[in-house]
């Protein structure tokens, strides 16, 4: 049984809630809380192994909340509140807190049998998660300074999965890059409509551009295309060029944007000229696709397990053969770095 504790001041959504998730067999309801401050005792007291948490309540909002859970006492939560309708900037920063999942709420959700259904998907998933670490967020230094970065076509691409706990990873590791990187291309499991807001987001903190990919963008230095949520990104050449298509297609793993598709693409398109790098993410998606890069001749670097907040996809990776290399996350940007300083200086 899935122990939950659900946290919102509608007296409403915490009846219904209880109600339509009771019906799962593999799920328990074993609290409410109006608030944080009642939410703490129900924590100490019935150890939950999920959180539902709105993010609109009294005495304390439930982004602060979040990020003192995460510091003190880390609990997997899924967000689901009226404020992430749209997927915005406040649930790009719920994940960054830590947030395992976000999903929108309607302010007069009633037994919406679709939203119900999502939210026992995410708490089924939810409750795989394992917090071995705590997270304490620092707001990233923005980069005000204009940059000065000059385009140009790279015959080396360097492609990035990630999954639940990437969109930390994938800021440790974007922004410590420099202008001169070669082209990056990004699936991290995201719904439609986040991918925009969270390419924003990395721009404004990171030395290199970052932009939601389209159909036909080249892969350039100095530049990170993110796949569009809801649609798979491959790459392809063109001429002397890379390129990358945005893709429709039946879902990978349950997810598209899915990793596989495109480091497939790479090791078919790209070959010994790529570096692969699989992050933190539940699920094995992108392992397979990984081994097809290696045994292109592509560099892979892992995320080790002490670094991940779910070690899923980088384990699947490793059992596979599919790593040259296990780093851990504060360790990949200034690796990356250092594999091509040493092919310019060759």
């Amino acid at each position: 049984m899935i122990k939950v504790l659900i946290v919102d001041d509608s007296a409403i959504i915490r009846k219904t809630l209880t109600e339509q998730l009771s019906k799962y067999q593999d799920i328990k309801i074993i609290g409410t809380a109006i608030d944080p401050y009642f939410a703490r005792e129900k924590i100490v007291e019935e150890k939950p192994d999920v959180i539902i948490l709105d993010l609109e309540m009294p005495r304390m909002d439930g982004l602060s909340f979040l990020s003192k859970l995460m510091k003190y006492y880390p609990i997997p939560v899924i967000v689901f509140s009226s404020l992430t309708n749209g997927m915005n900037e406040t649930a790009i920063k719920a994940l960054e807190l830590g947030a395992v999942d976000v999903l929108g709420k309607n302010a007069s959700y009633s037994a919406n049998e679709e939203t119900t259904r999502k939210l026992v998907r995410m708490i089924r998933n939810a409750a795989n998660v394992r917090f071995d670490k705590k997270i304490e967020f620092r707001e990233p230094e923005k980069i005000n300074v204009e940059k000065n970065i000059t385009f140009s076509t790279t015959h080396k691409v360097i492609a990035i999965g990630a999954s639940t706990g990437g969109t930390i990873a994938i800021e440790k590791v974007i922004t410590k890059l420099p202008p001169s990187i070669p082209g990056i291309v990004i699936v991290q499991h995201m719904p439609e409509g986040f991918t925009a807001s969270f390419a924003k987001r990395l721009n404004d903190i990171s030395k290199i551009e970052v932009k939601e990919a389209k159909d036909g963008d080249l892969i350039v230095s100095g530049l990170a295309l993110i796949a569009p949520g809801n649609h798979h990104m491959i790459v392809e050449r063109s001429g002397g060029n890379y390129v990358v298509r945005i893709k429709d297609g039946p879902p990978e793993h349950f997810q598209r944007p899915a990793v596989d598709p495109l480091f497939r693409s790479v090791a078919k398109n790209v070959g010994k000229n790529a570096v692969g790098v699989l992050l933190t993410g539940m699920g094995a998606d992108g392992a397979k696709g990984l081994l097809e890069m290696k045994n292109a001749g592509a560099m892979t670097i892992v995320q080790d397990e002490k670094s991940s907040i779910v070690f899923g996809m980088p384990k699947e990776a490793i059992k596979l053969g599919a790593a040259c290399e296990i780093v851990s996350l504060d360790k990949i940007g200034n690796r990356l770095i250092e594999i091509f300083q040493k092919e310019v200086v060759s």
